[in-house]
């Protein structure tokens, strides 16, 4: 482990989430949710792009096809056709693939990744999270199955991860009232998770847990928003190390770089607070922890 955290892009992102290394490009895309961005940074030259999306997006993976993502927005599961780097054009082409049908109103898809096979994840919630409603769900979606509601009755489902040979599933609830971060046994033949148990109570712990990675030892590393922390821990629940970045919401973490040693970290600029103590908030962090994470799978969306 090296260093502090490294400033890779003064962003000011209101929700700065979902980032995902892509390999092929060397570089490192996320969104910036209410500003219904698309954001990428390459390596090489550090160049910024951004385009418009048509919906709030929250949750992206990497299509099978050079340019295409899918993303979690909020009326359903969209494609996206990114312009090549350097293109003047502003505006993402995207088509919805799947609508999902909400159970109240005021929701959109939050985190969200791909299993070792490809199968997509994510979760949907209540925008206002002052409500406290349990009216989110995760859903999963594949080419074969389509959008299939697999579990319900959460407030922000967050920290989606998979171990290293993918039998192991993680999902948290950040929402100040839960705070729990559960494993759960998964079948990678069927796509099924089962027997459900607390793998970590963040109550005990600084911060709520938002977004995570798995590294290539199938340690498990969260964002612990509210408290300018990222965690790691064991395959056995056990805190490993926290590391500090330079902001009070870390929001969520991807590993990247050209040996994939590099954690980056996205965050959380509030608005209507100040900000004189944290003037970077909303930025995008690099961690060198001294550990490598794993290319995440391309999706397998269509047919």
């Amino acid at each position: 482990m090296t260093g502090s955290a490294e400033l890779v892009v003064d962003g000011r992102n209101t929700v700065g989430e979902s980032p995902v290394w892509s390999v092929a490009e060397q570089a490192l895309y996320w969104v910036d949710i209410p500003a219904k961005k698309l954001c990428c940074w390459q390596l090489d030259g550090a160049q910024l792009s951004t385009w418009d999306a048509p919906e709030m997006l929250a949750c992206i993976a990497q299509g099978t096809r050079s340019g295409t993502w899918l993303a979690g927005m909020e009326t359903g599961l969209f494609e996206l056709q990114v312009p090549h780097m350097g293109a003047s054009q502003s505006s993402l082409h995207s088509r919805q693939i799947v609508p999902v049908m909400h159970t109240q109103s005021g929701m959109r898809f939050n985190d969200g990744r791909c299993d070792r096979q490809g199968r997509f994840w994510a979760g949907t919630m209540v925008c206002n999270m002052g409500l406290a409603s349990r009216a989110g769900a995760l859903y999963r979606h594949d080419a074969m199955t389509g959008l299939q509601k697999m579990r319900e009755g959460f407030i922000t489902p967050n920290g989606l991860g998979f171990s290293p040979d993918g039998r192991t599933m993680y999902l948290s609830d950040s929402h100040p009232t839960v705070q729990l971060i559960w494993a759960f046994d998964y079948d990678i033949t069927s796509g099924t998770p089962s027997n459900q148990r607390i793998f970590v109570d963040m109550n005990r712990l600084p911060g709520r847990p938002d977004g995570a990675a798995v590294d290539a030892d199938g340690c498990y590393w969260i964002c612990a928003n509210d408290a300018g922390l990222v965690h790691r821990f064991t395959p056995t629940g056990q805190l490993d190390r926290s590391l500090a970045v330079p902001v009070k919401k870390p929001a969520m973490c991807a590993f990247g770089g050209a040996g994939l040693d590099t954690l980056f970290v996205t965050s959380i600029r509030p608005e209507g607070i100040d900000l004189s103590d944290q003037p970077l908030a909303g930025g995008v962090f690099a961690l060198h922890p001294g550990v490598r994470g794993l290319p995440e799978s391309a999706c397998l969306y269509s047919r």
